[in-house]
């Protein structure tokens, strides 16, 4: 839906307000046209219903006014004298109909000085349950979103079974696409496993503005571009539309940023011909092959598991597969004297992956020799021909079209690029992307098969890690802490340093601060 078609909803949703209440504003001492007024309308409401201003705000907040919207309704008819539950039950079941009838057929009288604390234990929990699903959704949507970390594509930096939070303010925070959703759960409902939303309606696209532009080597939450894909290649076939903020969250590191002229040789990022450093928490790994001068129990050789992520090896080995190895650690395992060889497994240049982007014969490209591809930048144009279109032609039909509300078609014909029909020789961007790569760089699903990111689909920044846990896919009971990553920064230079104990400190200084003074509270 446009903005124009959700002014109209507005203004709809505005007339049913004031047919429905404006009787009820004469009785509360108002005027009936102050029913009428959009905002206006809502914070006289407030008055009326002895409730502070700024919810009106919260009606405005998508996610959030579908949990507000009921407790206004109830607040108001309560207001006049309707407490009973049957009464309860009909203004939520109707929508906040059920005021047309007190509206129009009940002589009721305004309680102006009506209570506002809940008559029932159960009314109590239900109301701060109600308030903080509503502070958590604030939170959750517009500051700060835990995640956790799934696979090891990052490794060395974040891993397996980190408990992360992503600041949303860094980059600026961007408002949901679906107003109708479950607060706090993204595409699917937990145990259940159905959808958590509803496709229709959509607002557009907006981000409120951050206080920072995404930095190369950041790590970087986005929704994957490619997941309304039923099958990502080669080629990408068919599509299961799923709205920007429903699409799956990943995380990796943003190795290029809008202009850049990005190379990937033999597994190194090149950027305008100079070799990316990434910042000395960042490793890179790739995977290594492992010659053994004799055949050992993998038991008796622990430095292959306390230097590496692991090895695919029977009990007896002579030769095995290193999955992902910093280049220390390799180092350190050529030193060892019963190796007698250590290998990179790569591919070699010209040979072509088919499950390489752009998944096109005209690329000879593979995920450790690839481009040189140009990252696109708002405002930037290129030439479209047929040996550059399929580097572009998802950006220009979906990441520039669909999902912005607007109809383009590429299609080739012959030697000739057409959009809607018409001929295309050159592209302007309408937005700034991004090229996402894991550290991890034989054991990452990233931005080689898939492509470019375009910033509508940046979610945040990953700032904290406040909890850290082995085994988190071999059941809860099975979950081993790592102590030293609780509380411990994602950026930053030199060693990661846990703050735990400076946050168990600051907790238990603020229960007995609260303690005693509750204590001399009661004294008094």
């Amino acid at each position: 839906m446009s903005w124009t078609g959700w002014l109209l909803f507005i203004l709809v949703i505005q007339v049913i307000h004031f047919l429905g209440t404006w009787k009820l504003y004469v009785k509360a001492g108002r005027q009936a046209w102050e029913a009428a007024i959009p905002v206006y309308n809502a914070v006289i409401l407030m008055k009326i219903i002895n409730r502070p201003w700024w919810w009106t705000i919260l009606l405005f907040v998508p996610i959030v006014n579908l949990i507000m919207f009921p407790v206004i309704w109830v607040e108001t008819i309560r207001s006049f004298g309707r407490n009973t539950t049957a009464d309860t039950l009909l203004v939520i079941l109707t929508l906040g109909l059920y005021t047309y009838y007190i509206n129009y057929t009940q002589d009721v009288t305004y309680i102006e000085d009506r209570s506002l604390h809940p008559k029932t234990a159960a009314g109590e929990w239900i109301s701060s349950i109600l308030f903080a699903v509503v502070a958590a959704t604030l939170v959750h949507t517009y500051f700060m979103q835990p995640f956790t970390i799934p696979t090891s594509s990052l490794e060395k930096t974040l891993l397996v079974g980190d408990f992360l939070f992503v600041s949303k303010f860094h980059y600026g925070a961007r408002t949901p696409i679906t107003p109708i959703a479950l607060p706090m759960v993204h595409d699917t409902i937990p145990k259940v496993g159905s959808k958590s939303y509803r496709s229709w309606p959509e607002i557009p696209y907006f981000r409120f503005p951050g206080f920072q532009d995404i930095s190369r080597n950041d790590i970087v939450v986005f929704s994957w571009p490619v997941d309304d894909c039923i099958d990502i290649g080669p080629p990408c076939k068919g599509y299961a539309y799923k709205p920007i903020d429903k699409k799956s969250n990943y995380v990796k590191r943003c190795v290029g940023i809008p202009g850049d002229s990005l190379e990937v040789r033999d597994g190194y990022v090149y950027i305008d011909g100079k070799k990316n450093d990434l910042p000395d928490r960042g490793k890179l790994q790739f995977s290594y092959g492992l010659k053994l001068k004799k055949s050992i129990n993998a038991n008796t050789f622990p430095e292959i598991y306390d230097i590496t992520d692991g090895v695919y090896a029977r009990n007896e080995l002579k030769m095995s597969i290193i999955p992902a190895a910093s280049e220390d650690a390799i180092a350190k395992l050529r030193a060892n004297p019963n190796v007698q060889e250590v290998f990179r497994l790569t591919q070699e240049k010209g040979v072509r992956d088919p499950g390489v982007f752009p998944k096109d014969s005209q690329y000879d490209w593979n995920t450790d020799n690839f481009g040189p591809i140009l990252i696109p930048k708002a405002g930037m144009t290129v030439g479209i021909d047929t040996k550059s279109i399929p580097l572009y032609k998802r950006i220009i039909e979906i990441y520039e079209g669909s999902e912005m509300r607007v109809d383009q078609k590429v299609t080739v014909e012959g030697s000739q690029v057409l959009l809607n029909g018409e001929a295309l020789t050159s592209y302007t961007f309408k937005q700034d992307y991004y090229w996402m790569m894991g550290d991890n760089r034989n054991n990452s699903q990233d931005a080689r098969m898939w492509g470019y990111v375009p910033f509508n689909h940046v979610v945040g920044k990953p700032v904290f890690v406040w909890a850290s846990f082995d085994n988190t896919n071999q059941g809860l009971l099975k979950w081993k802490p790592r102590w030293e990553r609780f509380f411990t920064t994602v950026g930053g230079n030199g060693a990661q340093v846990s703050y735990l104990k400076y946050f168990l400190i600051g907790l238990v200084l603020l229960i007995g601060f609260n303690f005693f003074r509750k204590r001399r509270k009661a004294a008094k």
